[in-house]
């Protein structure tokens, strides 16, 4: 990205339509408003449990993936071991999610979501789709293949899911 310097010593971007480098400031800002109002219905819900997005997105994964190992859970939500212990840990001891030794490898532990957890994941889901089809109505016909391409190309080639990945459902759009 190419910029001038002002005289501060400050970068100054060209933001004419249609420059490169320019900002798409109101994307950014449209989008970041999108996924506050998103999150924060889910949030709200999450409260009453005393549980926070990390909760949320461990036990979405967990329930839509039976039987995922705490490694492949990592690699999908791109966290530190640590950062995933104590919400993994809070989950597991209010009876949302069980960790079982593998069926193949007994030191692998397989996460799954209980019946407590299921119903919350559910709800949350129920939550958030909620927001997606009252987006979708306003869109028109083409809403949601369009929206879920726009959603697709965002995610980096390399992050994108691995059809291993996608089992139990969950797979890109």
């Amino acid at each position: 990205m190419s910029a001038q310097m002002s005289p501060e010593g400050r970068p100054v971007l060209d933001t004419r339509p249609g420059c490169d480098d320019a900002p798409m400031y109101e994307l950014i800002e449209l989008f970041f408003f999108a996924y506050r109002d998103f999150v924060a219905d889910a949030d709200r819900l999450l409260e009453a449990y005393g549980f926070g997005r990390a909760h949320h997105r461990v036990l979405h994964f967990v329930s839509r993936r039976p039987g995922l190992t705490i490694a492949e859970l990592l690699e999908i939500l791109r966290i530190t071991k640590q950062s995933l212990n104590r919400v993994l840990r809070e989950l597991v001891d209010k009876n949302f999610i069980e960790a079982r030794a593998g069926a193949l490898d007994r030191r692998r532990r397989q996460l799954y979501a209980t019946l407590e957890g299921e119903r919350l994941a559910l709800h949350l889901a129920q939550v958030q789709t909620r927001r997606f089809v009252s987006a979708l109505d306003r869109s028109g016909d083409a809403g949601l293949q369009s929206a879920t391409t726009f959603l697709n190309a965002m995610i980096d080639p390399q992050h994108q899911a691995a059809p291993s990945a996608q089992a139990g459902g969950a797979r890109r759009l």
